[in-house]
This record gives structure tokens, sequence and C-alpha cells, in this order.
């Protein structure tokens, strides 16, 4: 019988020992035992679904959680990473080699532009970068040959949406792979392989731990994917998640569609007390029927999200000046979090870029980035209020 998606998180790839507990075990260990010396050399030969070697390459609790969000996500297999970037980095490097060329949104997270810029290109992966919400630009890069395409599906920190399902029609004309790191639109809102991606990326230290508690990612897509081109990469290079962090994460998923419907109900209703605010030059959200990508994010998510953006007048001064002024709202780098957290990129996610950079990104040094908490919303807005007074 087919199960909905709360469902699917509190039940989803659970494991019972023989004691038959209700919360799920960790196994904090790094190898196993076996019978005889014949039964190890089957197992490297190959293990079965529920038989493991060595937690680099998979361990009881991390499969638990793989299971579970592959069914939330609506895909085949997952492997889990010990952090967001180990997910990029793995995603990218696991199916890349010399000379091949990848098509990729400009709008990313700052560490992910390094390893486009950086770790892929050094290795002789060609690397093109459009403006990911023009689909012209799209089809203009795509090419016959290109391996891949990859983007945020909602950018961090200017929230500009891309059109999975558009950019994944020129993508597959030519054979190229699609994929979405998926963290601000959240495994609730987002149905990515169904409009097109072939693997999606989350950092799992976001919404789905969502208490600021530890790393963690997942690479998710065909069982053939993840088994044949990311479990070998991944296994070989280390990038696997601790156990104990895959236990704190299968618990935060327990209560993950709560929350975040919780959070985007919120980030609506500040987004509507503070749009057309005179100290701000923009307030960015997609939930706002005057949002240029509005009727997309709709059709795509069905909500703005958990997180917005504001422009201050004034620059950094002004920007510094509302962040200091908060009172509920703390200032931190993270997101997806029980507590409302803002943050300046300019000074610090996309502190790297250079100013020119930042510009053609639309990160200006009024601009504040806030994930959407779960306090009362009125008290949200109350402390915004009281930090744009300050300015």
């Amino acid at each position: 019988m087919a199960k909905g998606k709360r469902t699917n998180l509190v039940h989803g790839g659970t494991r019972r020992s023989q004691w038959g507990e209700v919360s799920e075990a960790i196994f904090l260990t790094q190898g196993f035992v076996y019978d005889t010396a014949e039964a190890a050399e089957a197992r490297f030969i190959k293990a079965g679904d529920d038989e493991f070697i060595y937690a680099r390459y998979g361990n009881p609790t991390v499969r638990m959680f793989e299971e579970r969000i592959a069914l939330l996500e609506g895909a085949e297999d997952a492997f889990a990473t010990a952090s967001g970037m180990a997910a990029v980095n793995g995603a990218l490097c696991s199916m890349l080699r010399a000379g091949d060329h990848v098509v990729s949104a400009r709008a990313l997270f700052g560490s992910c532009l390094y390893i486009l810029e950086e770790i892929l290109t050094r290795y002789g992966v060609s690397v093109s970068f459009v403006d990911g919400a023009d689909l012209d630009q799209w089809r203009a890069a795509i090419r016959p040959g290109t391996k891949a395409v990859f983007f945020e599906s909602m950018s961090n920190p200017t929230l500009e949406l891309v059109d999975i399902a558009g950019v994944a029609e020129l993508a597959h004309a030519v054979g190229a792979t699609v994929i979405v790191d998926n963290v601000f639109s959240t495994p609730i809102f987002s149905d990515a392989i169904a409009q097109g991606a072939d693997v999606v990326i989350y950092s799992a230290t976001k919404h789905i731990d969502g208490q600021g508690r530890c790393l963690g990612g997942v690479i998710l897509g065909t069982q053939q994917h993840i088994r044949k081109v990311v479990e070998p990469y991944m296994k070989h290079t280390g990038g696997s998640l601790s156990p104990f962090n895959a236990w704190v994460l299968l618990k935060g998923m327990e209560t993950l569609d709560l929350r975040v419907r919780a959070q985007a109900q919120s980030a609506q209703a500040i987004a509507e007390a503070l749009d057309g605010h005179a100290k701000l030059s923009r307030l960015i959200y997609p939930g706002l029927p005057g949002h240029p990508q509005h009727t997309l994010a709709q059709s795509q998510l069905g909500t703005g999200g958990t997180m917005l953006a504001l422009e201050v007048k004034g620059g950094k001064d002004a920007a510094f000046r509302l962040l200091n002024a908060l009172e509920i709202i703390v200032i931190s780098n993270n997101l997806g979090d029980a507590k409302s957290i803002a943050t300046h990129p300019a000074t610090t996610t996309h502190q790297r870029l250079t100013p020119e950079q930042r510009a053609g990104l639309g990160i200006g040094d009024g601009l504040i980035r806030l994930s959407v908490g779960l306090e009362d919303s009125a008290d949200l807005v109350e402390d915004l209020l009281r930090g744009l007074d300050a300015i």
C-alpha cells in the first residue's frame, strides 16, 4: 500500500534488532564480524541488502536514513555523506573526468562555486556558467556531448528559481545528467525527480536535521547511478556519514513535514508584513505575487519556501545596524533551523567572491538572508521592525 510523506518520515527504512526497540538503534561500529573466512570472502564479493563490510561503505543506521530519504524523495536509492558539500563534490566528481563539459547556473553557494571553478577545472573539466532563470541561456550553453547540468533549484541567497522541467528537457535531449541541489526547496515541497532531475542533493545539516545539531548530506538517484557511480567514489574517498549523525537526522525527519510547513507559513506572513517598507530597497520572497518567479514557485513548489532576502537601504552599515538590533533572530550562517537565523552574505557565506562577482549575483552590501524558524511569526515581524527602526 502506498504511504504518505508523513508516514514514510516516521517509519521509512526502519530496521529493528532482536530487542524490538521503538526508536531506531545507533550502530556505533566501524567494522563487522564474520562467522567464517569464507563468509568474509563472500561478502566482499557481493554484500546483501542487510550485510555490511565497513562503516565507510555502509552502516545499518546510515542505511535507515538513506532508505527513508529515498522514499520521501521518490528516488530509487541514496548515498549519505558527511556533509552537504561532500554530497555536492561526490555527485559531480564521481561522474566527471577530464574533457567533460558541465553547464551550471551562476547563482550558487560559495563552496559550490569553488568546486566548479577551481576543482573541476583543475582536472580538465570544462564549465560554462549561465543565468539559471533564463532558459535561452541554458539552450545556448548545452551542446552535444555536455555531460551534466548543475543548479540550485532555489539559489542561495537571492532565491532565484530554476525551471527544473525546462532545463531537464534541454539536458536530456543531449544525454546530459541533471544534478539539482535542492536544499532551499526542501524534500517536502519539491518533486525534483518527477520534474526531470536525475540526481538530487541535500545538505541534511539544514532542514532535515533542523535543529543545528550535526552535519550530513545525501545524494539521491537511480539505484544504478548511486551504486555503480556514486558509491565507488564515496567509499574510496571517505566522505561517509557518521552513524550517530544518521540517527540524529532520522529523528529530525520525523518532524520535517510539520516544521517546514510552519516555517513557510511564517515566511509568507513576514514577507507580507515587510513588503514595501520604506527602509528596504528590495524584499525577495517567491511567495509574494509581485515576485517575478511567483508563478514558477507555485507550480514547482506550491509555496514561497522558508527563506527570505531583505536588501536594506544604506549598504553594509545599515545591514549591520539591523542585525545587531535583533533580539529573537540570531546571527549565524546556518539555515533551515528551528531558530530564525539572519546572515549577511557579502561578509560571510559569499565573502570569497569579488565585489564584481557578488554584484553579478545580486548580492549587495545591504542584503540580509533570513531563514525563518518556528517562533511566533508576530514576534519575528516585531523583531525585524525593531531592527529596521535601528537604521
